[in-house]
């Protein structure tokens, strides 16, 4: 009896998380990730030609600079021509080292963004180390293609994920599509309704070896011309005091920008261009 015990004890230690999971409680998975057979009934008869009328979050940035990457995503979060919430939060830490930035369904997304950092912190305590950045990339992207199923409803997913990679002592950057294929990027990358607007701004601004200041600055520039081209991208907003959530990702660790750094970027980039719509 105790050896049948030891056995299943030994079959149940997965460092996966998610594995766990759907071996002993697939109802706790979100609905993408979870096996046809534990799907409601709703949920596999859905029309695909009828959008679910549920809140988006849009855009994120995210840029290298000399000594790490960082990641900004601005606040709003739109369902159809509706602003659904000008608070929502759309980058997070996965772990020490390393950062999400979320684009799509809101809450499909928020809950992977949850599951991941479970499965991260599993990973750490069942391993006894941390999960190497290329294999938090690719543990990412098969969650990502777990959701398929709901992307193919138009409930997708598409995350950014950026890190500092210790061993090789640089920050890498890694976009995703829906069916989870995996892209490291060079130099800066967007998503998210407002990402041609954010890369155009991106592509005049970036240049190698920016200092973290700068980099902030950059990003926050980048979103403040998405917002301005994109009805689905919220600008900074002093009136109410909502800026970007910013992180930036070193080998120090990962780390939030605090929000009076933010308003202080925000005013000046609002000055400048303040001044310069006053002498055009």
């Amino acid at each position: 009896m105790q050896e049948t015990t030891a056995n299943q004890v030994a079959a149940s230690a997965t460092s996966s998380f998610t594995e766990h999971l759907q071996r002993e409680r697939p109802g706790l998975l979100p609905f993408g990730l979870r096996s046809a057979e534990h799907l409601p009934a709703a949920a596999l008869t859905a029309n695909a030609a009828v959008p679910l009328q549920v809140p988006h979050g849009t855009t994120i940035v995210a840029l290298s600079y000399a000594g790490g990457v960082l990641m900004a995503g601005d606040r709003r979060a739109t369902m159809g021509n509706v602003i659904a919430s000008r608070h929502i939060e759309k980058v997070f830490p996965a772990d020490q080292y390393s950062v999400l930035g979320i684009a799509g369904t809101a809450g499909i997304a928020l809950d992977i963004t949850r599951l991941f950092q479970v499965e991260l912190e599993h990973y750490e305590k069942i391993e006894g180390t941390l999960l190497s950045l290329e294999g938090k990339a690719n543990r990412l992207g098969a969650m990502i293609r777990g959701n398929l199923p709901m992307a193919m409803q138009g409930l997708a997913v598409v995350p950014l994920f950026a890190g500092f990679d210790r061993p090789a002592g640089v920050g890498r950057l890694f976009s995703y599509d829906v069916t989870g294929g995996r892209y490291e990027e060079q130099e800066h990358h967007t998503v998210g309704s407002g990402s041609v607007f954010a890369r155009g701004a991106l592509k005049k601004l970036w240049r190698p070896n920016l200092t973290e200041e700068e980099a902030v600055a950059v990003a926050v520039e980048a979103l403040y011309d998405a917002a301005d081209d994109d009805s689905a991208t919220g600008g900074p907003d002093p009136i109410r005091r909502l800026w970007p959530v910013v992180y930036t990702v070193s080998r120090s660790g990962a780390f939030r920008v605090p929000d009076r750094e933010l308003a202080a970027v925000a005013g000046r980039i609002i000055e400048s261009r303040a001044i310069a719509q006053r002498e055009a």
